[in-house]
């Protein structure tokens, strides 16, 4: 079997880490250097897609939708947006890491078909919790799908994001009947009862990293 090989570097703004892309063949994985495992693969990116299809089915009628994917990865979540909302939505993507953006606009984004080529895109550089807290009302729908899910593994600032001020911030960026999904490796229901105390209502869906049906289990917040 093919070994994978680094084809990528891309600092993390504010850890002094980096994220590492690797390809084998079609195949491409990203992970965080020094540490074991990877983040990303794009053989498994069904709970990605999930993320974003239970989301946009709740605003998918809507005019002019627009919705902010939180973490742009491998571009699955952002592709699987856009073939869920009408021609005249609009999805705003959210990105720290600079590298990342250039990854999906180069070989890792046939992957996912290119979203960021999408006319519909938009693309915004920096942390998500700062684009929530300039756009009060700015969103019908918004998914995030960052550092690993509440429990993050490669920046201590996005704990801010999952703790109850950035849910609140979340909460106040949603337009009336808007929806906020939110994506994790894995079950915490202490931060489900977080999503509760600022006030919403509370689904969580588990899906699979694989289709149809196979690989681990994760977990889909739907808050409303």
């Amino acid at each position: 079997m093919a070994k994978f090989e680094l084809i990528g570097t891309a600092s993390i703004p504010g850890k002094g880490s980096e994220l590492r892309l690797l390809q084998r063949n079609d195949e491409f994985s990203i992970r965080i250097a020094g540490t074991p495992g990877e983040l990303m693969n794009t053989r498994l990116h069904g709970s990605e897609d999930s993320l974003a299809e239970l989301a946009c089915q709740r605003i998918a009628d809507r005019p002019g939708a627009r919705v902010l994917v939180g973490g742009l990865g491998m571009g699955f979540t952002l592709a699987a947006a856009l073939a869920g909302l009408g021609e005249d939505a609009e999805v705003v993507v959210a990105e720290l890491v600079p590298g990342v953006v250039e990854w999906n606009r180069g070989p890792l984004g046939a992957a996912a078909g290119y979203p960021l080529n999408d006319p519909r895109t938009r693309v915004s550089l920096g942390d998500v919790g700062e684009l929530l807290r300039r756009e009060p009302g700015g969103f019908d729908a918004i998914m995030l799908d960052v550092d690993n899910g509440p429990e993050g593994l490669t920046r201590r600032e996005n704990d801010w994001l999952y703790s109850p001020k950035g849910l609140a911030a979340a909460q106040q960026a949603l337009r009336p009947e808007g929806v906020l999904a939110v994506w994790s490796a894995g079950q915490d229901p202490a931060f489900t009862e977080r999503l509760r105390r600022v006030g919403l209502l509370v689904e969580t869906v588990t899906v699979r990293a694989h289709r149809p049906g196979k690989g681990a289990r994760h977990c889909i917040w739907l808050a409303y």
